[in-house]
C-alpha cells in the first residue's frame, strides 16, 4: 500500500465523523473534515510514516505534495504538513523545499495550514541558509499574496534571542497600513514572540511605529504598559 492511501486509510479509521461539520464550520473551511482531532491523527500519522519510510529527498517532496494535491478532507492537508516536518526528513530540509512550500503556503491561504509552515518550516530554512533566505523573506514581505507577506513576518516567531530584528521590522512594515485580519494579527504575535526576549525594545517600537488596534493589543498583551 503506498503512504497515501495508508494515510487515507488511518485517517478514516481515526475519524468521528459527528465531529466533522463542527470542525469545517470552526475553521470556516470549504474543504470538508473527516473529523479527526489532533491528537489521534497524530498518533495514526506516526504508525503510517514509521511503517513507509521514504529514502530520498524528490520522493519525500512527491509524496507531500501528493497528498496536498489531492486532499478532499483538510486532514489529509494537514497530514502532508506533518509528513513535511517529521523527523525521519530533517536532511531533506534544504532550499530544494522552498518550492513546494511556496505552493503549500499560497494554496492553503488560511492560517491553520499556513502557520506551521511560516514558523516551523520556513523559519528552519531561514536558520540554517540565512543569506539566501533572507533575501527572500524580504520579497514576500512586499508580495501580493497576503499569506506570503505573514510568513515572512511569522518565520522569526521561534527565533527568541537569535531573531535579526531588522529583518522582523523590515518584513512588518510593509504591511503596517494592511487593515487585513490576518496581516494585524501577524504583526502583533510576531513583535509578541520578540518581546519575550526584548521587551523594551518592543515597546520602544510600537510607540516609535504608532501602531494601534489588534497589532499593538496583540504585541503588548504580556507588557506592564498601556
Amino acid at each position: 500500500m503506498s503512504l497515501g492511501k495508508a494515510v487515507r486509510l488511518a485517517l478514516q479509521e481515526a475519524a468521528e465523523p459527528a465531529k466533522a461539520e463542527t470542525m469545517r464550520v470552526y475553521m470556516k473551511s470549504d474543504m470538508p473534515f473527516l473529523g479527526v482531532q489532533a491528537v489521534p491523527r497524530r498518533a495514526a500519522l506516526r504508525r503510517v510514516f514509521s511503517g513507509h519510510r521514504l529514502e530520498t529527498a524528490p520522493e519525500w517532496r512527491r509524496a507531500v505534495l501528493a497528498l496536498w494535491r489531492e486532499a478532499e478532507y483538510r486532514e489529509e492537508r494537514y497530514a502532508a504538513i506533518e509528513l513535511s516536518g517529521h523527523h525521519y526528513y530533517r536532511e531533506f530540509q534544504t532550499l530544494y523545499t522552498v518550492p513546494m512550500y511556496e505552493e503549500m503556503i499560497v494554496t492553503g491561504a488560511w492560517w491553520d495550514l499556513v502557520d506551521e509552515l511560516a514558523t516551523h518550516r520556513m523559519g528552519g530554512l531561514l536558520a540554517a541558509f540565512p543569506d539566501t533566505m533572507r533575501s527572500m523573506m524580504l520579497e514576500w514581505a512586499h508580495d501580493a499574496d497576503l499569506w506570503k507577506r505573514r510568513t515572512a513576518i511569522l518565520c522569526q516567531n521561534r527565533f527568541k534571542r537569535r531573531t535579526d530584528t531588522a529583518l522582523l521590522y523590515a518584513c512588518i512594515e510593509p504591511s503596517l497600513s494592511d487593515n487585513d485580519f490576518f496581516a494585524r494579527k501577524a504583526i502583533g504575535w510576531a513583535l509578541r514572540e520578540y518581546a519575550k526576549t526584548n521587551p523594551n525594545e518592543v515597546i520602544r517600537y510600537v510607540r516609535a511605529k504608532g501602531i494601534s488596534g489588534l497589532s499593538r493589543r496583540e504585541a503588548l498583551k504580556n507588557l506592564p504598559v498601556t
